[in-house]
Formats: C-alpha cells, structure tokens, sequence
C-alpha cells in the first residue's frame, strides 16, 4: 500500500506475493466504508479520518484472517 504503488512507501511487505490481494483489499474496504479512493490510486488528498479507517478495517480484517487460520491449525491437537 502506500503512495500510488510506487515503491516511495516505507511500508515492507514479510510476504511480497501479498502486495496485489492488500490492494484488492483496500479497494474492497473502501467501497464497504463508502470511501472512494482516486482513480489513480494517488490518496494524499484524501484525508486521515478516511485513510485511517482504511487502515483499520484492513488490520481487523487480516488479524481475523490469522486468528482462523491459527485456529484451523491448532484445532486437530
């Protein structure tokens, strides 16, 4: 995630193969919060509240991704 897709962002990926389903995930919460991100992809006119609750939704997502997952490995001991 980050500045347009440009590799400008801080943000380090541990898994690299994960960067287009973290895309597809952002454009997905956005729409659910009714948030439209620009069509080129550029956010910085946007403002913290929105960027913000992106994020957030997308952390609560994935850590309940990895909960299930943690769940569905330890569930057969």
């Amino acid at each position: 995630m980050g500045q347009g897709g440009n590799s400008r962002s801080s943000n380090n990926l541990v898994v690299p193969r994960a960067t287009g389903a973290l895309e597809q995930m952002k454009y997905e919460v956005a729409q659910e919060l009714g948030i439209s991100i620009p069509q080129d992809g550029y956010q910085g006119n946007m403002t913290s509240y929105e960027n913000g609750s992106i994020g957030g939704y997308i952390t609560k997502r994935l850590v309940t991704l990895a909960e299930q997952q943690l769940a569905g490995q330890y569930s057969g001991q």
